[in-house]
């Protein structure tokens, strides 16, 4: 299925002013849908003065009339000539007569999409981006109750706003929709003093859950929620804008231990605000998982920054041992435990500064590259480490055998191909889908065509590679002098993930 915008640029009709726009009107769709009791269909115009549908909302506050959806279609000939003049007029087009949709009597509205060509003016764009169709069922022959009157004022305010360019919002903030309020959760109407003109079941029922025992009708929903929160030592400073309705921003509101989601719509006639909707829900038990999921990603992050202590205690230990030490051999093998206890080091302490359990690698690999200026040191050898390429984010499970293996790798071409000479280690790395290849490339005395070591360091990177990340290394000597290592690892399994 293409995109809205993909829909919406393939008609040639459209800016991508005209997508931001109806980006931003599709995010309220259901809303839109639910508070109408309709059906919805947004109609772009096409180059041959046709229309395309681009999106389409069923009310989940009533039976939808349309089983099959409607996206990417042209529009049906009976609705076609009130959505042109509807188009062309700029103004809202309602039937003269029932529409009958499948043997159902049907009630269609076309409301222009106007677009404002900034928050700071009342000028519009000249012709309208769009026009919606709302198909309302009129079989359903009974007496509305007052909170399907009250949700149908609100979606005719709403497809007005539409129509002169007031709604949607400029001035909202794009927020994270997972919590947000919708129709069904509460709905509180304001007068443009901040008074409840209505309060659904559900919203009454979220205050009173707060500790608020009075009816919401015919109250201040400011001066309810300043009761509620007296003796808090901190308030959104947002509150005060949201429960009178007079920005349209979300907040929460927290007392008695319930937490309810406040999202405010103000309700404007020609830029003028003359009231407002407040959506509202419980979103307590949200709350409570998201601060669990806090402690947990805080909880784990202090337990790589207290593995990293320790692990840098050991190749502290490691290296005070090695000093100590007579034996040239034994001070060697101590000072490669040392740099591989650093090397799982720098990967601890990477993590314990993130949120998530993935490393930006090519970080983790520079400062695993300062362990070289020690080896180097030791050696009596000048080394000029050069790195191009990049890593890019690894798993932590990636990421410390990796770090454990270039660490190897790097060493023995400082501490045998380079010994007491100056010289080059360059690492090249290259990452696709499928891959990640990492070469490791000296100019020193190089190895026997076909020979490798048997050392413990050349077991090490074998066993991680081969072992741990299901890769492949390959050793040989380059034309002339030097050793060239190259490392593939597949990542297949990581993007499936």
């Amino acid at each position: 299925m293409s995109t809205l915008s993909d829909l919406v640029l393939a008609q040639g009709r459209s800016s991508e002013a005209d997508v931001d726009w109806l980006h931003g009107l599709v995010g309220d769709w259901q809303l839109l849908a639910d508070l109408a009791f309709a059906d919805i269909v947004l109609w772009v115009p096409t180059e041959d003065d046709d229309f395309v549908a681009v999106a389409h909302a069923r009310p989940s506050s009533a039976a939808t009339l349309f089983y099959r959806d409607f996206v990417g279609q042209r529009i049906k000939p009976e609705w076609r000539q009130q959505v042109t003049e509807a188009y062309e007029t700029k103004q809202i087009i309602d039937t003269s007569a029932p529409d009958w949709f499948e043997e159902t009597p049907t009630r269609v509205r076309a409301v222009p999409v106007i677009r404002r060509i900034n928050v700071n003016s009342a000028q519009t764009a000249e012709l309208p981006v769009a026009v919606i169709t709302r198909h309302s069922n009129l079989s359903e022959a009974r007496t509305p109750s007052r909170q399907e009157l009250t949700f149908n004022d609100c979606a005719n305010d709403l497809f007005n706003m539409i129509a002169t360019g007031d709604f949607p919002d400029l001035g909202a903030p794009t927020g994270p929709r997972r919590g947000a309020p919708r129709a069904s959760d509460g709905l509180i109407r304001l007068d443009v003093d901040g008074i409840t003109t209505f309060a659904s079941p559900n919203a009454l029922s979220a205050f009173n859950r707060m500790g608020f025992t009075d009816e919401l009708e015919g109250e201040s929903l400011a001066a309810v929620t300043t009761r509620l929160l007296t003796g808090r030592m901190t308030v959104d400073e947002s509150l005060p804008l949201v429960v009178t309705g007079r920005a349209p921003w979300r907040t929460d509101i927290e007392a008695r231990g319930v937490t309810v989601s406040l999202r405010a719509i103000p309700i404007r006639n020609r830029g003028e605000r003359v009231g407002a909707i407040v959506l509202c829900r419980d979103v307590s038990e949200m709350r409570h998982q998201e601060r669990e999921l806090i402690t947990k990603d805080a909880t784990i992050r202090e337990i790589h920054h207290r593995v990293k202590n320790n692990l840098q205690t050991v190749a502290s230990l490691l290296r005070i041992q090695a000093r100590r030490t007579h034996s040239e051999e034994a001070r060697e093998a101590l000072s490669q435990a040392m740099r591989r206890v650093a090397a799982i080091a720098v990967v601890h302490d990477t993590l314990s500064t993130g949120l998530a359990q993935i490393v930006d690698f090519d970080d983790v690999f520079d400062r695993v590259l300062l362990l070289v200026a020690e080896v180097a040191s030791s050696h009596n050898t000048t080394v000029h480490p050069k790195s191009s390429g990049s890593f890019g984010e690894l798993p932590s499970e990636y990421a410390t055998p990796l770090a454990l293996a270039l660490t190897e790798l790097v060493t023995n071409a400082v501490e045998h191909g380079l010994a007491g000479r100056e010289g080059q280690v360059e690492i090249i790395a290259h990452r696709s889908k499928e891959s990640l290849t990492v070469k490791v490339v000296d100019n020193g005395s190089g190895l026997p065509e076909g020979k490798v070591g048997s050392g413990l360091g050349t077991q090490i990177v074998r066993t991680l590679i081969q072992g741990e990340l299901g890769g492949t290394i390959d050793w040989h000597t380059l034309m002339g002098q030097g050793t060239e290592v190259t490392i593939e690892i597949p990542l297949r399994y990581l993007n499936k993930s």
